[in-house]
């Protein structure tokens, strides 16, 4: 997939199934700051880069947890 157009005024909603890759991971963490509700995301990985997007996102008023 080159590219994602979402052209407003409908809702966004639905689930994505990612793989367990860092380059998959760090996007949809980035895009759960679009949302107001909870986002659970399964099978990320535990690496630093992990890590460290998760201490950006709190840096930015969100709380993560790790299970």
């Amino acid at each position: 997939m080159d590219k994602l157009l979402i052209r407003g005024g409908r809702r966004l909603e639905g689930e994505v199934v990612i793989s367990g890759a860092k380059n998959a991971a760090l996007p949809a963490l980035a895009a759960t700051l679009l949302s107001s509700e909870e986002c659970t995301l399964h099978n990320v990985p535990d690496l630093a880069d992990i890590e460290t997007m998760l201490a950006l996102l709190r840096s930015l008023g969100a709380e993560t947890e790790r299970d």
